[in-house]
């Protein structure tokens, strides 16, 4: 068997959220017992809690939902970058040793030693250039252990804007706590939420 690494935090009703976002909550609507043969819940919380997917629509007024989105960036080789310590942002300097012409079209970048689990604003996030960089290389799908791609306190999302310019998928709160810097087959597909700005996603990493 090749080994799997988790690396989705859990979601529970304390699971960080980033500012505005609706907690993780659950109600039992059924439990067994006389004249009931199941347990049946109702949950509600936000698409962004936890390990997920952005769609564009989360940046892109009128773009495309997370339900109609290609599936391939999210599923085939992965590489795991390590630039813990890098600061604020995530700058191609910071990777460029590991992006040689094998470089497969998917990247997940660690920047924390551990992974949140209370909210900060002080997280790293990518530099515009580096999404905009790694699209040229030919990068489907990008992804880092913080709440997200562009710094808390950014109204502008330029991160995010050159994503959708050149059509690049994101996973964001990533748990690569525990991953070697490698090469592996990320497994991450969101659900197909037919309106949704993003989805939930159990990631995971296989051995090549």
């Amino acid at each position: 068997m090749k080994n799997l690494w988790d690396i989705s935090p859990p979601i529970a009703a304390d699971s960080p959220l980033f500012p505005g976002d609706t907690g993780y909550s659950q109600q039992w609507t059924a439990e067994i017992g006389p004249g009931c043969p199941v347990n049946l819940s109702a949950i509600t919380m936000s698409p962004h809690i936890g390990a997920h997917a952005d769609a564009p629509l989360h940046y892109g007024p009128g773009a495309p939902p997370i339900g109609q989105v290609d599936l391939t960036p999210y599923l085939g080789p992965c590489r795991v970058v390590h630039a813990i310590g890098c600061g604020a942002l995530v700058r191609p300097e910071h990777l460029r040793a590991f992006t040689d012409a094998g470089m497969p079209p998917r990247l997940l970048v660690r920047t924390c030693l551990k992974a949140p689990t209370l909210w900060s604003p002080a997280f790293a996030a990518f530099a515009p250039e580096t999404i905009a960089w790694l699209a040229s290389l030919g990068v489907l799908l990008v992804g880092i252990d913080s709440q997200s791609v562009d710094p808390a306190d950014s109204k502008t999302l330029d991160s995010h804007q050159q994503l959708l310019k050149h059509n690049v998928r994101v996973l964001e709160n990533l748990v690569l706590d525990l991953v070697p810097a490698g090469d592996y087959e990320l497994i991450a597909l969101p659900l197909k939420l037919t309106t949704a700005d993003a989805s939930p996603v159990r990631a995971v990493l296989r051995e090549l």
